[in-house]
């Protein structure tokens, strides 16, 4: 008596799995704007009336497979903070992270994606500023966050050369002093400005 109702639950489960995973990758593909209702439904081999009774419509659709993940707080002085973040960047080289990039990709023409990824960069950076170098902690963890997202973009959708095969532990190596320089130097002061301050002037 209860194998139709869960066999046809257990159908629609799979159809809207299937459904996610393509709106998913499509959405970090090609962005919102290009990433139809009717496209979602042919890769993901069902009928865009089934998208549209499962999900609604396409913001509801995009709110579900768009966003970042919650991450492990930053915690530490600020040598184990420059770690938690290099490690944390690492992973997101390892796997794509088509959530995240769904939104990055799409904030330029939907509104809720570039709320959605400045909310999330911001709140990364004030819980990572707190565990800075209090000399321009802000600053400090901003210039993280846009390092990190950079160089997610530049492997995951720019596929800029070299960066887009590289190893990711060869990836944060690199960057490895240039986090903690920032997350714990002291800062520098700006050698060309105070050479062009000193600098005698010539008579004419």
């Amino acid at each position: 008596m209860t194998s139709r109702p869960t066999g046809r639950a257990e159908q629609r489960r799979r159809t809207e799995t299937r459904i996610l995973d393509a709106a998913r990758r499509l959405f970090a593909e090609v962005g919102y704007d290009r990433a139809t209702i009717r496209a979602v439904a042919a890769a993901a081999d069902t009928d865009p009336g089934l998208v549209m009774r499962y999900f609604g419509s396409k913001d509801k659709l995009f709110a579900r497979v768009s966003g970042f993940e919650r991450e492990e707080p930053v915690t530490g002085p600020p040598e184990r903070a420059a770690e938690q973040l290099l490690a944390a960047l690492e992973r997101k080289l390892a796997e794509e992270p088509t959530d995240a990039l769904a939104a990055i990709r799409s904030m330029f023409t939907h509104p809720d994606a570039a709320g959605d990824v400045r909310a999330a960069m911001v709140s990364r950076q004030r819980q990572a500023a707190r565990h800075l170098v209090d000399d321009e902690a802000e600053l400090r963890a901003g210039l993280i966050g846009a390092l990190t997202i950079g160089t997610v973009i530049g492997r995951h959708l720019l596929h800029l050369d070299g960066l887009r095969d590289a190893p990711p532990e060869r990836v944060t190596a690199l960057l490895r002093r240039a986090f903690h320089d920032i997350a714990r130097g002291p800062v520098q002061p700006d050698v060309g400005r105070s050479t062009r301050q000193t600098k005698p002037r010539t008579s004419r």
